[in-house]
């Protein structure tokens, strides 16, 4: 307990990082419901990829001086790469789905190989840039400064704010889309805007703790909720309770045994996972065992 007072107390030095991890922890998991719905979870995988290249992208074009020197350094930097990069892929596939499944599987493919191709090769020639990346590839959420954590949580509560007030056409066309055509909703913009939402909160979550933690808080608490879930609503709010949870449940054991904080998260998201799969498979069977053994 008197751990968890200290890292709950507003004077904790590493308060930024336990806000910006929970911060995480409930952002990411909202959007990556609608992925999983969508089955799209390969988009998942490849859009943090892609925002880290775009990341690299910057930091070369920094260091080849097509880029001008900004006061704000690297931080700016990397927010610009990874936006525009992430954004601009998200449009892409959202052109690609109205076009088949198999074209948007295809392009989705694709950007993955050529994103991680490219982040090595401009690795290689840009010893900066091989610094800056690799602290944000590890999912070391260690320095947070204040500002960076205030502008993060602006966009993840407008992120948040939106999905509730159009959670209603998000779901339509995520869920229903000949419903949606129907009712004459305009569902090529329902499915722009939405995809926009994903790869926005993506691109902060990328620079703020890495692609490998921002995909695991994507995939693991919507597969967690899924199980346990009777509704959308359920499905939907629990996934984002069960990352805000974990996030600092394993600020917590990381700052307890001196481990990455990004990591810890992810690691204890899957024992969660294989136990809530214990746990339905559990409850999956017991009718069928009771059933069984009735006269």
């Amino acid at each position: 307990m008197e751990m968890w007072r200290e890292i709950l107390d507003p004077d904790f030095l590493l308060r930024n990082s336990v806000y910006m991890s929970v911060l995480v922890g409930l952002a990411c998991p909202l959007v990556g419901t609608y992925l999983l719905l969508r089955r799209l979870i390969f988009m998942g995988v490849a859009l943090p990829h892609i925002s880290s290249c775009g990341i690299a992208f910057a930091f070369a074009f920094h260091t080849w001086g097509l880029i001008p020197h900004m006061e704000e350094g690297e931080h700016t930097l990397a927010l610009a790469g990874s936006t525009i990069f992430t954004l601009g892929a998200i449009l892409g596939f959202s052109w690609f789905e109205k076009r088949g499944r198999s074209l948007i599987e295809a392009s989705i493919g694709t950007a993955y190989v050529l994103a991680g191709a490219w982040s090595i090769l401009l690795l290689v020639k840009n010893p900066h840039g091989e610094h800056g990346l690799l602290d944000r590839l590890k999912g070391e959420i260690i320095a947070v400064s204040n500002a960076s954590l205030g502008w993060t949580f602006v966009v993840f509560a407008i992120v948040a704010l939106t999905f509730f007030i159009f959670q209603k056409e998000f779901l339509l066309v995520s869920f229903d889309r000949e419903t949606a055509v129907t009712l004459k909703k305009n569902v090529d913009f329902w499915n722009t805007f939405l995809f926009l939402l994903i790869g926005l909160t993506i691109s902060v979550s990328v620079l703020s703790v890495g692609p490998l933690v921002t995909f695991g808080f994507l995939l693991l608490p919507p597969l967690i909720a899924h199980g346990f879930a009777s509704n959308m609503r359920q499905f939907i709010w629990g996934a984002t309770a069960i990352g805000g949870v974990s996030a600092l449940v394993g600020f917590y054991i990381a700052y307890r045994w001196d481990l990455p904080v990004g990591p810890t998260d992810v690691a204890l998201l899957g024992v969660v996972y294989v136990l809530s799969t214990i746990v339905n498979r559990s409850i999956a069977l017991r009718p069928a065992t009771a059933h069984k053994s009735s006269p």
